[in-house]
């Protein structure tokens, strides 16, 4: 937003210097992002009168105009301009002026006319005024005397502007009466209303606008007054070149009029011509589907229900509410008798419409953050005043305005208990209640003293009923209350302090994070590489990944092409893969720990996060090499689900994981026979490993066999963890023995492992499956598992008797719980 000083000097002094009020409004808060100083008017240009218009006697496109130059004598000028008359006010640049481009101004004749100056335009003098360019700048009737310096007159003196960035929760600071507040407390100035121009009293013969409000919850209060005589052609210097000063251009003296009370109070308003609204009236009501307005810019819009619209009385639309105006009720030249609104809007209605129509407005901006309920009638009389300046007390009438409001939807001023010690607690000073109710109540806060509290202390209450101003909707809680204080007390002058906190604990990491940690050292040092894929995906992705296709999709997305959420990595991990692999990178392992969303569930709207590891193993496809069968490196058909496998026992060994099965089972995107779930001790599974769907390879069009291991973090948290032991290390040494089983198909091999480790009792010091064996020998639907098992005793070597006994058990415990056969 920009501030020119001499408009925030209306509502107090501020007469320091604009360096240390650019520092003081940044440490409020009101973050100054740049000063520009601007120049006076053209100082030697004068306020002549128009005495006479005559033809030029040699000329047909300018004139001969006699001018009352301030000495009472007609002042001959040759002017090519043609849209003023006698009796106007004109600006006069006298022999020997200079104009702001550097044009010096010298006796001339023109086709045998002498001409003593020049009269001047809009443009020339470099001053803003809509609808003048082609011609002079007409200034207001009765604006001063004839050889009034033109700066004088239009109060061109130089001027300050101060860019400010306004933070959302400042809705008040959107306008000059909120900023000079701000700024006339920190610096303990006076703030008063500037003194306006009187507005012309209530002529009930103009009658009222039949105003008709079905949406209360939407607009919760508007006002509309009737306003006849309103002037026609730009508005005044002065205003004109306040509102450029603001950023805005002008337009004509009634769009200008309300722009400028916009600026002033922060209250938007809007001017309908009263004439083309249909029944003479307005109705304010949701939007009907298919309905189309035409708003001011000259885009068609489409409306929906939840759009604020307001219609003229009889249904058809002419804006949306608190947005933008229709172009079919603009104030057009002619327009003399307006209807003005002026209401407010709830904020998330027009957050919503705004953002679904991508319109902007200097009105949407205020209204989406919301502005100050109690201010509209203020906003009436400060535009009636306005308007009648322009064209004059006796030319401009208003009629009585109707206020509809729907207190149930309007928002009420809210008291908020503050305690001092809280206070000081926060900020670290050794404010007093007293300090801080002078703190807050420059700048309309009220600071009461609870009954109770004066009973008790009434010298030094510890708590202050802070009443807030209908201005701050922002200020519902203690804290924000708070925030004022420290704004007003200066946040320069609040100490930096370290927050207390047990020594050493500061800044430590949670379990989870050490594990997540852990996590990533394990699988780095195991060779993989850490990736990150984006969070979006294509509305193909999962289909094509082999997933089910329902996810969260993204209203607006950053890339319209990834407007999905993703509800697993794998997605995301096949692209990285498909990227190496183009750019003939050679095996590409790579892992991943990132969130993944899931579907709310019913009756809520947030969607259900979850954060997930993932690793994906893709080698180069295979070159016909003959390896260990069961290693990681071999080609037989157990080579991805093998690596997926030894990857998950990585990671469960380094977090002490305990009680875990491997299960298999179909998943989605994984080969049919080749994966399986990973159930926690609870019975739940949170991952899934195996060899990639062949199908779902080659359509992210990557060659040979891959492994995939996906685990919920989250859950993973939950899980059982082995207690931290420092058992002695055995000095005898170990002996090992091969068991290979005959069994059915669908024995899992981790249920028959575990039954190993039971029956192996507290010598079995590691089991581990080795080969998997499939023959017609075998029998239909029948396996070969072969594991080996390593014993130890920590206090002799093991004879052959002892592992003959531990062996005969294991077998006897396998063969009697999944019905198989020692293979010989």
């Amino acid at each position: 937003m920009r501030a020119p000083l001499s408009w925030l000097r209306d509502y107090a002094p501020l007469d320091a210097d604009p360096a240390e009020l650019a520092a003081a409004l940044s440490d409020l808060g009101l973050v100054v992002e740049g000063v520009e100083r601007v120049g006076a008017g053209p100082e030697d240009v004068v306020v002549a009168k128009v005495l006479d218009i005559r033809p030029h006697p040699n000329a047909d496109r300018v004139r001969l105009v006699d001018v009352d130059a301030g000495n009472g004598s007609p002042l001959q000028i040759v002017c090519g301009a043609w849209n003023f008359a006698v009796g106007d006010l004109v600006p006069l640049a006298p022999v020997g002026a200079v104009l702001p481009n550097g044009d010096k101004i010298s006796r001339r004749k023109m086709r045998g006319e002498l001409s003593n100056g020049m009269l001047c335009s809009p443009s020339e003098l470099e001053l803003p005024q809509a609808g003048a360019s082609d011609g002079l700048m007409i200034l207001p009737a009765h604006l001063a005397p004839p050889g009034t310096p033109l700066v004088e007159a239009l109060d061109l003196h130089p001027d300050v502007v101060f860019d400010l960035d306004i933070s959302a929760n400042r809705p008040d600071a959107l306008s000059m009466a909120g900023v000079a507040r701000d700024l006339a407390a920190r610096l303990g100035e006076p703030w008063s209303m500037p003194t306006t121009p009187g507005a012309p009293p209530v002529d009930d013969s103009l009658g009222t606008a039949p105003i008709n409000v079905e949406s209360g919850d939407l607009c919760p209060r508007f006002t509309g007054t009737i306003i006849d005589g309103a002037p026609q052609g730009p508005s005044p210097a002065w205003i004109a070149r306040r509102l450029t000063l603001a950023g805005m251009r002008p337009i004509n003296a009634v769009v200008d009029v309300s722009n400028y009370v916009m600026l002033d109070f922060g209250q938007p308003n809007h001017a309908y011509d009263l004439h083309r609204l249909g029944g003479g009236g307005i109705l304010v009501r949701r939007g009907r589907p298919g309905e189309v307005l035409e708003t001011l810019d000259g885009v068609e819009r489409k409306l929906q229900e939840d759009d604020c619209v307001i219609c003229d009385a009889e249904g058809a639309p002419v804006g949306v509410g608190g947005i933008m105006g229709g172009a079919n009720a603009e104030i057009a030249e002619g327009t003399r008798r307006v209807l003005l609104e002026a209401a407010w809007f709830s904020p998330m209605a027009i957050a919503r419409t705004g953002k679904r129509l991508g319109l902007h407005s200097e009105a949407r901006v205020r209204f989406e953050r919301g502005v100050d309920p109690e201010i509209a009638s203020h906003a009436v009389e400060r535009f009636a005043g306005l308007l009648s300046s322009v064209s004059g007390i006796d030319e401009v009438r208003r009629g009585p305005t109707v206020d509809v409001v729907d207190r149930q939807h309007l928002p009420a001023r809210r008291t908020v208990p503050v305690r001092t010690d809280r206070v000081n607690e926060i900020l670290g000073t050794e404010l007093t209640a007293l300090d801080v109710a002078g703190l807050i109540e420059p700048i309309g806060f009220e600071a009461l003293v609870p009954e109770k509290d004066q009973v008790d202390r009434a010298d030094t209450p510890s708590v202050l009923d802070v009443v807030v101003p209908s201005w701050r909707l922002d200020t519902e809680r203690e804290i924000d209350v708070i925030e004022e204080v420290a704004r007003m007390w200066g946040y320069s002058r609040i100490r930096r302090t370290v927050p207390a906190g047990t020594s050493g604990r500061a800044g430590g990491l949670t379990t989870h994070q050490k594990e997540c940690r852990r996590i990533r050292d394990i699988l780095a040092g195991a060779g993989y590489d850490e990736a990150w894929t984006t969070t979006f995906l294509a509305p193909g992705d999962l289909e094509r990944a082999g997933l089910d296709p329902a996810a969260v999709e993204v209203e607006n997305p950053l890339d319209q092409s990834e407007s999905i959420l993703r509800t697993s990595l794998l997605p995301g991990m096949l692209k990285a893969v498909k990227f190496n692999r183009d750019r003939q990178a050679g095996d590409v392992c790579l892992f991943e720990i990132g969130n993944v969303f899931a579907i709310p569930p019913k009756g809520t709207v947030t969607p259900t996060e979850t954060e997930m590891l993932g690793v994906i193993m893709a080698p180069v496809p295979a070159t016909g090499r003959r390896q260990t069968a069961g290693s990681p490196d071999s080609d037989d058909d157990s080579r991805p689900a093998f690596s997926a496998a030894r990857t998950w026992r990585l990671v469960s060994e380094a977090l002490r994981l305990e009680g875990q099965q491997v299960q298999g089972d179909s998943v989605a995107g994984l080969h049919p026979a080749r994966a399986a779930r990973i159930v926690g001790s609870n019975g739940v599974a949170f991952g899934a490993l195996g060899e990639l769907d062949a199908e779902v390879a080659a359509r992210y069009g990557l060659a040979g066999r891959l492994g995939y291991l996906e685990l919920s973090l989250d859950a993973l948290a939950r899980e059982r963890r082995t207690p931290f032991e420092s058992r002695p290390v055995s000095r005898f040494p170990a002996g090992d023995i091969d068991l290979a089983f005959v069994l059915r198909e669908d024995v899992p091999a981790g249920e028959v492992r575990s039954t190993i480790a039971t029956a192996g009792g507290d010598l079995l010091e590691a089991c581990w499956l080795f080969d998997i064996y499939r023959s017609e020998q075998l029998g239909l639907g029948n396996k070969s598992l072969a594991f080996r098992l390593r014993f130890r005793a920590d206090d002799r070597t093991l004879d052959d008797a002892d592992l003959a006994g531990l062996r005969q058990a294991a077998i006897d415990a396998v063969t009697s719980r999944h019905d198989a056969q020692l293979r010989g």
